[in-house]
């Protein structure tokens, strides 16, 4: 479903309609493109095993994020990077740094 905020003009629009995707650039400019058809995609097995390992740094971003402790660390880094909480905590993990493992 598409989500339209309406003033004069159209402000920001997100989501669907029909074919389309309307989205924003990380510098905050609409984009509008048309859905991908990935019906037919075969994953080889390097993409099947990214792909998981990326369902395991989501996984982790969100259990390290509803940790107080190791939630403050990641405000404090992410705050001097000027990155996103879980951007920062995903990219940990990829990169092999897990703030949850006990020393």
């Amino acid at each position: 479903m598409a989500k339209v905020v309406l003033h004069p003009w159209i402000l920001e629009m997100r989501g669907t309609l029909g074919d389309l995707v309307f989205k924003k650039s990380p510098q905050g400019k609409m984009i509008v493109a048309k859905r991908p058809d990935m019906s037919n995609v075969k994953w080889t097995p390097a993409q099947k095993a990214h792909r998981q390992r990326f369902r395991e740094a989501s996984a982790y971003a969100t259990e390290a994020l509803a940790d107080p402790k190791v939630r403050r660390r990641y405000e404090k880094r992410a705050a001097k990077a000027n990155m996103r909480l879980r951007d920062l905590a995903i990219s940990d993990y990829m990169n092999g740094k897990n703030l949850l493992k006990k020393k």
